[in-house]
């Protein structure tokens, strides 16, 4: 599972990235300050089954702190866009490229109106937040646009004996296209029974649209939400879209470097932080704890935590299941208690997750059992959210 940011440059992308990777990386108030993209771990954030049946054990594999785990799930904060990047303007191609490698997309927009088109500050609440965001559309719309063309032009398609999904499953093979996505759309827009090369410049817009929005999902990143002048963009655009989540990155920043200094207790996406007894904050850290606390009381939450795990849940619908190797001890062959937590795609079946664990226990799947039913399941009964589940196969993990 791959979260792609995305978004017109100067927006808070790198910090976004880096509050919820917690790592540092390139930030400064000009565009493209990210030329290559930055691949990182960010983490779902879930309630784990450990209370459920009394582990206080620590996983392997994730990370598990009073009850709540952390799931590793990876991250690439692409290069802002500019216009025209369609057609390689701003090394344009190169970013769309990068970003469709993703499974669902963050779209990270200044709520707060401080840049214009290309990046470049303005007075705050003087930009379009709206406006942005339709142009990033648009470019990934056209950049689709630019793909499918490709094929337009080759004079023996039409002999070829291929029909259009096919032609287009092949030039969109990259992007995680399906053949039943392509179906759905196609019928949609009433092409299938039309030939490729006399579709119209707006029946191919209108494909690639539907093949954006369904393919790759979005949630909106509303960053910059503690600025005075977001309020009023905010309304407008939960007006025009769904999936927006009021954001302020630099907020997560400091709450974690807060955390890392022994000032507060946090766990990323709680509602609340707590200042430690033994705390030494000077008046200016006070003031900003302030703020942080403030916005939080607001709008429940930075809105970082929030904004992955709607990804990850919402848009691409997955579901937790817990392996293990001992149902007595919930545990692998080297003892460690509920050392995983998968994510897997909703309507996943056992045998899946036994593929998904290892190729070769799927190979050799017998069957698998339910450790709170004790109940035998078949390779191809569907999983539930929070199953755990031991695997019996014919081959073992190497």
């Amino acid at each position: 599972m791959l979260i792609g940011l995305i978004g017109k440059a100067n927006v808070g992308k790198s910090t976004f990235f880096s509050a919820s990777t917690d790592n540092i990386v390139n930030i400064a108030n000009y565009p493209f300050t990210t030329v290559k993209p930055n691949l990182g771990i960010c983490h779902v954030r879930i309630n784990c089954v450990c209370t459920e049946f009394g582990v206080k054990d620590n996983p392997v594999h994730s990370i598990c702190i009073d009850g709540i785990r952390f799931i590793p799930v990876q991250i690439i904060d692409v290069a802002g866009l500019v216009p025209g990047a369609h057609e390689g303007k701003g090394l344009g191609n190169k970013f769309l490229d990068d970003a469709r490698q993703a499974d669902a997309l963050v779209h990270v927009v200044d709520v707060s109106g401080s840049t214009d088109s290309e990046g470049r500050p303005l007075t705050p609440g003087s930009g379009d937040p709206i406006g942005d965001l339709r142009f990033v559309e648009e470019e990934f719309d056209l950049w689709l646009v630019s793909i499918i063309r490709r094929d337009m032009d080759n004079k023996d398609r039409e002999s070829s004996g291929q029909n259009v999904v096919q032609v287009l499953k092949k030039r969109l093979s990259g992007l995680g296209v399906t053949e039943a996505a392509l179906d759905k759309v196609v019928n949609k827009l009433n092409l299938q029974n039309k030939k490729f090369k006399s579709w119209t410049e707006q029946e191919i817009l209108a494909l690639c649209q539907n093949i954006r929005q369904d393919v790759k999902p979005v949630v909106i990143a509303a960053n910059k939400a503690d600025v005075s002048t977001s309020q009023f963009n905010l309304a407008k655009l939960t007006e025009k879209y769904t999936n927006v989540v009021p954001c302020a990155s630099e907020l997560e920043m400091l709450l974690r470097k807060a955390v890392k200094s022994g000032f507060i207790h946090y766990l990323p996406g709680d509602s609340s932080f707590e200042i430690k007894e033994n705390a030494q904050l000077s008046d200016k850290q006070k003031q900003a704890l302030e703020i942080v606390s403030n916005f939080i009381k607001q709008h429940g939450s930075t809105g970082v935590q929030q904004i992955i795990n709607l990804a990850c849940f919402s848009l691409l619908e997955k579901i937790v299941v817990y392996p293990v190797e001992d149902d007595s001890k919930l545990s692998d062959k080297k003892g460690n208690v509920l050392p995983e937590a998968y994510l897997l795609n909703k309507e996943s079946t056992a045998k899946d997750l036994a593929h998904a664990v290892h190729d070769e226990l799927g190979k050799g799947f017998l069957f698998a059992i339910d450790v709170r039913t004790k109940r035998r399941l078949g390779a191809e009964h569907i999983l539930k959210n929070n199953d755990v589940i031991k695997i019996v196969s014919a081959t073992s993990r190497k």
